[in-house]
Order: structure tokens, then sequence, then C-alpha cells
């Protein structure tokens, strides 16, 4: 690593010695010059400039020939001797008065006017921490820092001057010469702008010269191959930016403005904060440059878009200065209402807590550098006085701007003697109890990261050190590139307890202040801190705000600023193609599903027994929905069931009374009980439809189903084929004499009984009926009901009953005119006629039911086609039997009077 930064170095060396000897050649090839003059560009050294000279050459050398850049006015400049010396390229003034120059004169120098008070307080800032870490006797003991500080006078040109020659040394600029007659220069403290700063840090970091800016701000200074020697005690824009799009997004604003200086500043900010911004989930409704070439600023277009914007939420990268002249071109056109999101370079800006500006910032919110404390600074500003100091020429300066007098010879006493003279002896107590010592802060601690860097130089101990070998650097002759190791890795506390380090981009601890303008008690408008952004947070919330405690512009409502209202619970969001993402349409949740937040991208389905509520933000239980005893429905034909099934009951009752009388004995007693038992079991069967659907009843209903109306069905054709034999074994000769036993129809009822038994047994076997919940046939209704596992096997076993109706329809209706008083024939046709009416309707109405309606149509069915079984079969007989007794006799079934 050393070899590299010597080769660095040397390359260094070699490329301002050739600009040097560029310098100097027209002198040298002039006819006058001796040739002793080479020595000036030959013999000069590093560390000795013109030492090396014989007297008497250097003489002559010196008073012929100078290989220094042209002797150029480098402004004030304030200095203190010390075994160190910390130099300080920082601004004052900040009003320049540039003179045209048409060449034809030399050109006259800038002139600087009017001392800016944070600047002033800056400058006094280094001062304090030079002296107070002199008088600390465990930093530093032993030895005493100096300090050289140039005015830049907010210009690049004087930022440029000051750093050259701050290296050279002596009076004069001499490129890549160091010619120091006092104590070797420990670091550069500036400057305040990232722009001066990239300047400074380019020729600095070609000799490795530690620069500590307390100012400057720009993302691209924290490139190390480019700035290899640049620290600063402020953190970088990249935090800022990150923490300003943050606080975006905790107060819900999605939908903003961007204005940025057109600078290094503001164009790193706008681009940075761009990214967080969409990163967060937000848009950009506008982002327009402050372009600071023009007097203006561009205030009018700025102040059009604003305006043509429905953003009410405008973020702001800019100084105060620049910031100024839009916000007057806001009060021309009298546009208010807006809430301004401030970046630390005017959200504690004195300049623009004018009354005049109160309507239009009232309820900023904005990052601020953090407020740390430097204690018995404000005693130090009290006791400034020219009178301590006469050689300070800022401070006397300072002293008649701040009170509005002349010293007596200050070269405009005359020309305004209306000024009353200053003393020396006005107090500035008064005048500084409100200044913001932010930026002095930043400052201070500044100083103390080269303190300490020196301090752990002293430290160092011989065959421990960082240097080749384990070597220390030399306290008294040190190396820049020596001491920028030591601060590079310094890590202190600050008298407030706040901890100070370099990340490896030379980047401190980011921590801001978050400040809430608003008006005070007094009427004037005042930052009142709200928060902090600590992104090295130990506990991971790098953002802490009071919300309670911001006044907005809307007092305490906080504003809102959107492209599209958010989407409540129960809506997503809908992306309208060619739009921004902030600009969107609300959509309901598709069915079946919630979103429980506004703004949901997606909705998200429930569970398979849950259903959203009407606003679709939240799941609830389905309702279960199942043929219960508790519906009107069900206990409707759970009412008609019981009844019905003692009705077969009661009929059987008076078959078995009166079984000796004819009409009983004429329709085959046994299959007449037979029937009515089976009938009772279908009446029973259907009870099985009503109720929870437990495995076992879905296992078993329709098989029972199938058996008991195959019995009843088989009975009934066991009447039928029984009548036509009867009938027909009466003629003389007929050979069904001997089928007239009861054989022929208990064989014929279990034929038919075991053809349906074998169907349900393969259907049992191949493909039960299960218990299963439906979700999908009614929206928000779960369905308990029983699976017929195979449909095959469920109408196969409805077709057979209807095959056995089908065919005792057909027997009895050719047999419907057999002469006999008491012919079932008729009673059955009419009985299969209505059985089949009421299963084929069945079919359609059940393949349309949804829940539990199929269930209860499968059991009106069932009770409609045993009802038709009875009603047309028995209740005649039952009629005559118990209110026709005349016609239940012998003489009336052989058809005599």
């Amino acid at each position: 690593m050393q070899l590299h930064r010597s080769t660095d170095l040397q390359a260094a060396d070699a490329i301002a010695s050739r600009l040097l000897l560029v310098l100097c050649l027209p002198l040298l090839l002039a006819p006058s010059a001796p040739p002793t003059h080479f020595l000036c560009c030959e013999n000069i050294r590093e560390d000795s400039c013109l030492r090396s000279l014989r007297p008497s050459t250097a003489v002559t050398v010196a008073s012929k020939i100078s290989c220094n850049l042209p002797s150029e006015d480098i402004g004030s400049y304030i200095s203190r001797p010390g075994d160190i010396i910390v130099g300080g390229i920082i601004p004052v003034h900040f009003n320049i008065i540039y003179n045209k120059a048409n060449f034809t004169s030399q050109p006259r120098e800038l002139q600087c006017r009017t001392v800016a008070d944070e600047y002033y307080m800056s400058l006094q800032a280094l001062i304090f921490t030079v002296e107070r870490i002199n008088a600390d006797p465990e930093l530093l003991p032993n030895i005493t820092l100096g300090f050289h500080i140039y005015d830049t006078c907010r210009t690049l040109q004087r930022a440029a001057q000051g750093t050259l020659l701050m290296l050279s040394g002596g009076k004069d600029i001499t490129p890549n010469y160091q010619c120091h007659t006092v104590a070797p220069y420990a670091g550069v403290i500036g400057d305040s702008t990232s722009r001066r700063s990239i300047l400074m840090a380019q020729i600095l970091g070609l000799y490795r010269y530690p620069q500590v800016s307390y100012f400057a701000t720009s993302p691209i200074l924290s490139d190390r191959n480019q700035f290899p020697s640049f620290l600063r005690t402020i953190p970088s824009d990249e935090f800022q930016m990150k923490g300003l799009a943050q606080l975006v997004s905790y107060f819900g604003w999605s939908w903003l403005g961007i204005l940025a200086t057109d600078d290094e500043y503001g164009q790193f900010g706008l681009q940075i904060i761009k990214q967080e911004i969409a990163k967060a989930g937000a848009c950009v409704a506008f982002a327009e440059y402050i372009l600071t070439s023009k007097p203006d600023r561009n205030a009018p277009h700025l102040i059009q878009v604003i305006q043509m914007s429905t953003a009410r939420v405008v973020v702001v990268i800019s100084t105060s200065t620049d910031f100024a002249i839009v916000l007057e071109e806001m009060l021309k056109q009298n546009v208010t209402g807006y809430t301004w999101i401030g970046s630390e370079g005017w959200s504690t800006s004195d300049l623009l807590s004018n009354k005049r500006f109160q309507g239009i910032l009232t309820g900023t919110v904005g990052f601020a550098i953090h407020q740390g404390q430097m204690p018995q600074f404000p005693q130090h500003l009290s006791s400034l006085s020219p009178l301590n100091d006469p050689y300070d020429t800022f401070m006397r300066e300072y002293w008649e701007q701040t009170f509005s007098c002349r010293w007596p010879d200050s070269d405009t006493s005359a020309a305004n003697g209306s000024l009353k003279a200053c003393t020396g002896n006005e107090k500035l107590a008064s005048l500084i109890a409100g200044i913001d010592y932010r930026i002095a802060h930043t400052l201070y601690v500044a100083v103390y990261a080269i303190a300490w860097g020196l301090h752990s130089m002293i430290n160092c101990s011989p065959g421990y050190g960082p240097f080749h070998a384990g070597s220390c650097a030399n306290i008294s002759s040190f190396y820049p590139w020596q001491l920028l190791h030591y601060v590079r890795n310094v890590n202190f506390v600050t008298s407030d307890g706040a901890r100070v380090f370099f990340d490896e981009k030379g980047n401190p601890p980011a921590i801001y202040d978050i400040v809430n303008w608003r008006l005070s008690a007094k009427g004037s408008l005042e930052k009142v801190t709200v928060g902090s952004y600590d992104s090295s947070s130990p506990d991971g919330k790098t953002l802490k705000l009071n919300v309670s405690n911001i006044i907005w512009i809307t007092q305490t409502q906080v504003p809102v600023s959107y492209c599209s209202p958010a989407c409540p619970s129960g809506f997503r969001k809908l992306i309208v193609p060619g739009k921004p993402p902030c600009c969107y349409e609300c959509a309901r949740c598709p069915q079946g599903q919630i979103s429980n937040q506004t703004d949901a991208l997606e909705c998200h389905p429930c569970s398979w027994d849950t259903w959203p509520n009407l606003q679709q933000d939240r799941c609830l239980p389905r309702t279960v929905e199942f043929l219960t005893y508790t519906e009107p429905l069900g206990y409707s034909l759970a009412a008609i069931t019981s009844f019905s099934t003692l009705t077969p009951i009661t009929i059987l009752g008076v078959f078995i009374y009166y079984r000796k009388t004819p009409i009983v004995r004429a329709n085959n007693y046994s299959l007449s009980c037979l029937l009515l038992l089976s009938l009772f079991l279908c009446f029973l069967c259907s009870l099985g439809f009503i109720g929870y659907p437990q495995p076992e009843k879905c296992l078993l209903r329709q098989v029972a189903f199938g058996m008991v109306f195959a019995l009843c069905i088989s009975c009934v054709l066991a009447k039928t084929i029984t009548v036509v034999i009867a009938f027909n074994a009466t003629k003389p000769g007929s050979r069904l004499r001997k089928w007239t036993g009861v054989k022929v129809p208990y064989c014929v009822i279990v034929f038919c009984a075991l053809i349906q038994l074998f169907l349900c047994v393969m259907w049992l076997i191949l493909s039960p009926p299960f218990h299963e919940y439906d979700t999908d046939t009614k929206p928000g209704v779960l369905i308990v009901n029983c699976n017929e596992g195979s449909t095959t096997a469920f109408w196969c076993m409805l077709g057979y009953l209807g095959l056995l109706a089908s065919i005792s329809f057909i027997v009895a209706f050719l047999a419907r005119r057999l002469p006999d008083s008491f012919n079932e024939a008729k009673l059955i046709t009419f009985s299969m006629l209505a059985f089949l009416s009421v299963w084929v309707s069945f079919i359609p109405a059940y393949l349309s039911a949804r829940g539990m309606y199929t269930v209860a149509m499968e059991v009106f069915a069932i009770l409609s086609s045993s009802w038709a079984v009875v009603g047309c079969i028995f209740v005649p007989k039952c009629y005559i039997i118990l209110f026709r007794p005349n016609m239940n006799s012998r003489e009336h079934l052989l058809g005599k009077k």
C-alpha cells in the first residue's frame, strides 16, 4: 500500500515539475538570462525551496527571475502560530463584486463585501476549538495548535488560491513545492460547499493531504478513487435523501413535487431522492431545477408548474439564498397552501425566517444538521471584541456591519460620516442569542478529528506503528499521508456524548434533526425539533418522530397529497396504462377475496371454511347449510314424514283386523301386508335425509332408499302378476293353476330385490358415497352434503326402480279390464302412473336444485311417490272396509246382487 502511495506521489511530483519547467521556460530562453538561472527550476527541492542554492546565486535568481506563479491577491486571512498549523479554507464574505476585465490593463482582484453571520460563526468555531484543544492537558499535551484561515468569499478562485498557497507555504504559490519555514500543516478544514470542496479535494488528493469538510454533502465526494484524502463531518446527501424519502413515506404522501438547484448539490440530490421515492412506492408529479445562472432562478416557470400540479407537498433541495428568490415570486403571485419538505441546505435558515414568508413556510418539515453541544462557545462569542484582537480584520468588518458603525481609522469612515463611531465596547450577547450553531458544530468536530489524529500519532509506540516495519511518524516532520492514516481511523466521543468516526468512504454517522417551522409566541417563524434520523440507530428505527408535536399548515391535520385517493379495505389498486403507478383506479376485490389494508396491490382469498363480509375487508366463518330439523323446511318435512309413517302402519292394522273379509283375502293378504311394511320403510327412510349428514348416514341413506323402494315396487309387481295369474287360472284347461300359489309372487319379490341389492353392493364397493363440504355451489355458504360417489351407480339404482315401476304399470294397464269386482289392476295402474310421474319430474328438479334444496327435493319425491302407492292402492280398500262394509262381501266380489 505504501509503495503504491509513493508511486502516486512521484507521478504527481513529476507532472508538477514539468508544469513548473514550462512556466520558467520563457525566462530561460531570454537573451539576458545567465546560465545560472537554470538553478531556479533545477535545484529547488520539495523541502527546501531555494535553500539549496548558494546565497549569492539565490539572490541573483530571486532578483532577476521567479519560479512562482504570478502574484495574486488572495484576500483576507487570519492566522495564529503554533507547533502544528491547522489550515482553514472557509467563506466569510458572501457578497462579491466582479470587475469587468478587458485585458488592456491588469485585471482587478475580486472585491468581497458583507460578512455573513453564519459564516463568521463558523470562523469563530474554528478559533474557539483550537483554543479549547490547546487548553486541554490530555489532548495533544505539550503541543500547541495554530491556524491559518483563508476566506474563499464563496468563489472557486479563492478556494483554489488558498489551497495552493497552503501547500506551497511562504507568500507565493509554487505548485508542487513546499517552502514552509514554520510549523507543518496538519490538514485543511473546508470548504462549506461541495463545488469548492471538490476542487480542493482534487488538489489535496494528489499529495494525500487530509481534508475535512464540515458542510460539503455531495455523494460524489465519497468516491475514494477520485478523492482519497477527503473526509467530512456532515453526512453525505445520499443519507439525507434516503431519510427524506422515508419521511415522505411515513406521512403517506404518494404524489409530490421536487425542486432542486442545478448544481452538484441539487442534481445529485434530485437523482437520489427520485430513486428512493420510487422504492418507497410514491411518485414524482414534477421535478424542476432552480436555475442558479438566472437572476430570477426561473421562478415564474416553477410557480406555474407547481400550480398546475395536483401535488400539495413539495421537496426542495436548495440553499436558502436560491430558494428565497422562488419564495419572493410566490409572494408576488400569492401562492400558498403547500407543505414544504426542506433539505438541510435551508431548513434552519435565518434568511427564510423573515416575517414575509410566514404564510408560505408555516408547517414546513425539514432535515437539519444535528444540533450538537459546544460548551462555552456562547461565552466565547459574547467575549469577542476588536480591542482584544485588533489585527483580526474580519472581526472589525463584522463589528461595523452588526452595530452599524465605522472605525475611526477605516477608509470608509469619511464617506459614511452619518454612521456612529465603533468603540469596541459593544456587546454581542443580545445579538447571538438566537443564532443556530449547527454548522459551527460540524466544524468544531472537524477540528477535533484532526486533533485526535495527531494525538494518535503522538501515542504511537515504535515497533508497533502502522507504517513499514512497525515504525511511527515524527510529530515534528510527518508526511501528510501518515496523518491521513490516523485521521481516517479516529474514534472519539464529543462533549455531548456523540461518537465520531469515519466509514470506508470518509462519511461520519448520519444523524439529522427533523425540524418543524411554526409561528412562535412573538409572531416570528421558529424551528422546533420534532424528531431525528439516525442511520446507525441501535434499535434499527432510523426515523423517529413526535407527530403530535408537529404544527402543519392546516394546524393539526396531516396534509394529504395524492394523485388518486387511497383505495379502502375491500378494494385493490388497478394500474392505469400510460399513467404513473400512483395514478390508479380502485377495483372491488373478486368474489371470495379480501383486502384488509388501504392501497392493497392484491386481494387475498379466504380459507375454505370462511367467506368475506360485505365490505370484503375480513373473512368470516361461512354459513353452514344442510337440511336441518331447525329449519322450517326441515321440520316441516320431518313432521310430514312422521305422520306418513303412521299411515301404512294404521292401514296394516286395519288389514290385520279385517283379514278374513273378502276384500282383504281377495287381494293377497300376505303381499298387502308386506307392501305396507315396505311403504312404512319408504316413509321412514326419508328421515335419513334430514339432519347433519354424518359419514355413516351418507354411506347408507341412498342404499336404504334404493332397497326399500325396490322391495315396495317388487311387491306391487308381484301383486299385479298375481292378479293376472289368478284370473287366467280360472279358465278351463289353464296351465297357470300350478302358479297360483304364494311361491310365484315371493320369487318375483326376491329376484327383483336381489338385483337392486347387487347394484347397491357394487356401488358401495367401487365408489361409495361420502361426506363432503361444498364451497363452490353457493358463494359464502358451506354446504354439508353427501357426495354420491358414483353418479352412474346412483342413476342406475334410480333407473332400476323406474324399470320395475314401468313393468308394473304396463302389466297393470293390460289387466285393468279383467272382470273382477276387487281387481287391483286399475289401482296399481294409477299408482304406478303417479309414481313414475313423481320420479320423472324429480330428475330435472334434482339437477337444478342447490344445497339443502337438493336433499329436500329427494325427500319430497320419496314422500310423494310413497303416498301415490298408498293413496291409489290402499285408501279405496280402507274406504270400503270402514265406510262401505256392504261392498265387502262375497256376493259383491262375485258380482252378484
